[in-house]
């Protein structure tokens, strides 16, 4: 899939990690939105704009898993990319049907092909994930980490769901 014309939403507190990222996607032809926190990007999310989202779980002010939810719930066709630097957080993205999770550091080239793998995705596939239908969530340990390179889980079972109330009453993926 040609990146050509495609859009990302890039969600981080962190504005080196934002600026970093939009440097290496526009470089392959990305076009490139940026949110500082979940505010930002409720606010810069537009269905029709917005092609695949990567997201930070270590937002200032709110959960990126916050943010996360209410994205699949408003707009269940974007494909999310969750990128972390947090540890052990693959079951819940499993869980939670999230796209592809990454663990910090992340090699741009892997970064690449995992977003047009998402990209090229059939829709169905995605909602079908999000509904717990499939357990294929991609996963991708840190750079240097060993079995480092792209993995999925290729089961086809239902995957159960993980929808816990926040302390803001916001329901949690």
């Amino acid at each position: 899939m040609n990146p050509m014309n495609r859009r990302v939403l890039i969600v981080d507190d962190d504005a080196s990690v934002r600026e970093s990222l939009k440097r290496v996607l526009e470089t392959a032809d990305y076009e490139v939105v940026l949110a500082a926190d979940g505010q930002q990007a409720d606010l810069r999310f537009v269905p029709e704009q917005i092609d695949l989202v990567l997201l930070d779980l270590n937002l200032a002010g709110e959960s990126g898993w916050d943010v996360f939810d209410r994205l699949t719930t408003r707009y269940p066709l974007a494909p999310i990319i969750v990128i972390t630097g947090l540890p052990n957080r693959y079951p819940t993205a499993l869980a939670a049907g999230v796209g592809a999770l990454m663990e910090k550091p992340v090699e741009v080239p892997v970064l690449l092909r995992t977003m047009a793998k998402l990209l090229a995705e059939p829709k169905q596939t995605l909602l079908r994930r999000l509904c717990g239908y499939m357990n294929d969530t991609l996963h991708v340990p840190p750079a240097g980490a060993p079995g480092s390179e792209l993995m999925r889980n290729r089961g086809r079972t239902p995957a159960p769901r993980l929808r816990l109330p926040s302390a803001a009453g916001r329901r949690t993926g």
